[in-house]
């Protein structure tokens, strides 16, 4: 079966195993029928590439989608912009950016955080995705396929100034802001559905290539210094481990070494902790190590899905 015929209820369309041979891509299993095409139109609508694609080690215990708001809603004033009082990176106070297909495709909104007010922030006929505030909350970054695939894009957080960072045929997508707001991390997928992490300037400049290798690397997280960045790869097939790397590219360290799936990783306010997720113990558990990787400690033990680490910030 095709992938473009493959899909998740609930998702729009969009396919499990498309997504999941982005981050554990195997050319000996890879979907027929995957093109960039069919890439682009399944991973823009809704923001679940990683965690679709962290569950593909663990097949037996998927992800639970849930349907999106479609709800319609007609904005009549901008949101009120508040000042950061948050971790860094955090979304401006008062205020969410959050994805919705509520007027037919998936576009980018900012409401209080009561729900109150929502704000149509981007409106286009793309699939505008993965918003990600800038860390003095002014502006947004995101993915958009507007020019025909997914690329990073700026939007100041009035919905105003509109700027395409990244122009290549690759697959962009997932930004996010180093602590100053100078920098974003973002991942990019190529033709052979092989995904690495890159970082460029806040303006698109100075894009580099964090690293280089023939596995799949994703879901960059900067350390609270800015330093560093975590992020997890599939070394070994459908298994992830966790790894971090100096912000230029050196000094790259493996965190997790063992033969199940490691992930999403979340660095503590003061840099000193990683929580991340891992099925080591038959289904996903949240654990915390030092940032070395010592003292790897599972911190929930139940027998349901435990996910999608964020630490509070430092008050």
């Amino acid at each position: 079966m095709g992938a473009d015929a493959i899909s998740a209820p609930g998702l729009g369309g969009l396919s499990t195993e498309l997504i999941s041979a982005v981050m554990c891509y195997n050319p000996l299993s890879q979907p027929q029928g995957v093109s960039m095409k069919s890439l682009v139109a399944v991973v823009s609508p809704l923001a679940t590439v990683l965690l679709l694609a962290f569950a593909c080690g663990d097949a037996g215990h998927p992800a639970t989608p849930v349907p999106a708001d479609t709800t319609s809603a007609t904005p009549t004033e901008a949101p009120t912009t508040g000042q950061p009082t948050g971790a860094a990176g955090a979304p401006a106070t008062g205020n969410i950016a959050f994805v919705s297909t509520r007027d037919g495709n998936a576009e980018i909104y900012v409401m209080n955080a009561d729900g109150s007010r929502p704000f149509r922030l981007t409106d286009n006929d793309a699939e505008d995705s993965f918003p990600a505030w800038s860390p003095d909350g002014n502006r947004i970054s995101f993915a958009s396929d507007r020019d025909g695939n997914l690329q990073i894009y700026v939007i100041n957080a009035d919905g105003s100034d509109v700027t395409q960072l990244t122009d290549n045929p690759a697959v962009d997508f997932y930004p996010t802001w180093s602590p100053d707001g100078s920098r974003i991390a973002f991942m990019s997928v190529d033709i052979d559905l092989h995904s690495e992490i890159y970082v460029m300037n806040a303006d698109g400049s100075d894009l580099t290539r964090l690293n280089d290798n023939a596995v799949t690397d994703g879901g960059p997280t900067w350390s609270p210094d800015g330093s560093r960045i975590a992020f997890m790869s599939a070394v070994e097939g459908a298994n992830t481990e966790i790894f971090i790397i100096n912000a230029d590219g050196s000094g790259l360290i493996r965190l997790t070494d063992n033969t199940v799936s490691d992930g999403f990783p979340a660095w503590s306010p003061d840099g000193s902790r990683i929580a991340f997720v891992s099925n080591r113990d038959g289904n996903f558990e949240i654990y915390i190590m030092n940032a070395d990787g010592s003292a790897q400690t599972n911190i929930t033990d139940n027998p349901a899905i435990d996910m999608m680490v964020a630490w509070s910030p430092v008050p």
